[in-house]
């Protein structure tokens, strides 16, 4: 069942976004050669606790970890390590979320690390891109789908087939998870329609090459069958009766 919050709901989740964007601003500082993708996420959970949040990730279905960190081919819930050193041209995905009062958000950005090549920086932005080109579609009185296939045209209008169909977006309130399940590949059916107050995941994961994905034996880790470079771009955001509210944008 999909959740319609209440205004009062609304002002949790706006809060709860709100100390995400927070944590994602400071983490973003942090990226550089050198750092072990353990101490990102120690980072990250312990500015999760300073803001007043719980992370939502750590032992969820029994993630070990406050957040993913996933470096070059892997797409997404990289499993932070000690021995995993990010180096000059990586790029590398971090994606959290925390629990306020109660209620969750979700958000995940993919950085450069140091300088990277132009081929790397092309998918960065064009999947931020494609977030933004597709809530253009996130209105009540539209539906679900026309938010997929704006993303998918986004995509492909800058050259990237690789959208990855095995994993998507998805509902957010009071759990992590809710429905609807949310494409971010072109659908034919409408999908159900958008009403005011719901808050949903939206979230392109991009490969340069192919859009087929495999699981490591550690059952968490999603890497790129054909090793190719992917990116990540998430956020929370609220249906409204004009434009959507993106909740966990801050400045980055």
């Amino acid at each position: 069942m999909i959740t319609i919050k209440t205004e009062d709901e609304i002002a949790l989740m706006r809060e709860s976004c709100r100390l995400l964007s927070i944590v994602h601003d400071e983490m973003a500082e942090i990226i550089k050669p050198g750092i072990s993708t353990l101490d990102i996420d120690r980072f990250g959970e312990s500015m999760i606790a300073k803001v007043g949040g719980i992370p939502n990730f750590k032992n969820y279905q029994g993630y070990p970890a406050s957040v993913c960190v996933s470096v070059n081919d892997e797409v997404v819930h990289g499993i932070p390590k000690a021995e995993r050193i990010l180096k000059e041209g990586d790029i590398v995905s971090l994606d959290c979320g925390l629990i306020y009062k109660g209620y969750h958000s979700d958000a995940a950005r993919t950085y450069p690390v140091g300088q990277a090549s132009p081929e790397a920086l092309a998918l960065i932005e064009a999947t931020k891109q494609s977030f933004f080109d597709g809530i253009k579609m996130a209105k009540a009185g539209g539906y679900l789908h026309d938010i997929s296939n704006a993303i998918a045209c986004s995509l492909m209008g800058n050259g990237y087939d690789g959208i990855v169909r095995d994993l998507c977006g998805h509902g957010i309130g009071t759990h992590l998870h809710e429905e609807p399940q949310i494409p971010n590949y072109a659908v034919s059916k409408k999908g159900p329609a958008l009403k005011k107050g719901m808050t949903l995941a939206i979230e392109p994961m991009v490969a340069i090459g192919t859009d087929e994905v495999e699981w490591l034996d550690d059952d968490w880790t999603v890497v790129t069958a054909d090793g190719s470079w992917a990116a990540h771009y998430e956020n929370t955001i609220l249906i409204t009766e004009g434009e959507p509210e993106v909740l966990t944008l801050g400045q980055r």
